[in-house]
């Protein structure tokens, strides 16, 4: 994993460290000692990920009513790894 400091204190772009042939590639999305290492949180409820089949989709938060509300962390805003 690639950890990039950034101007926010605290706050870090983390990447891919791809480790790959003619086959593919691996990388780790997570490792709780690197993300201890680097004093952010390692404990996670929940990490989704999603792949848009078209071209230019757009994705974010949105809201919903219940009874399928869910909490998306409240108003639209940008979020950290702390």
């Amino acid at each position: 994993m690639i950890f990039t400091e950034t101007p926010l204190a605290g706050a870090f772009v983390i990447g891919l460290e791809k480790h790959g042939d003619d086959r593919g590639f691996f990388a780790r999305a997570f490792c709780e000692r690197e993300f201890e290492q680097h004093g952010l949180v390692t404990s996670f409820a929940q990490v989704n990920n999603s792949l848009s089949g078209q071209k230019g989709t757009l994705r974010g938060m949105h809201y919903q009513l219940a009874p399928k509300a869910r909490n998306k962390g409240g108003p639209m805003h940008p979020r950290r790894v702390t």
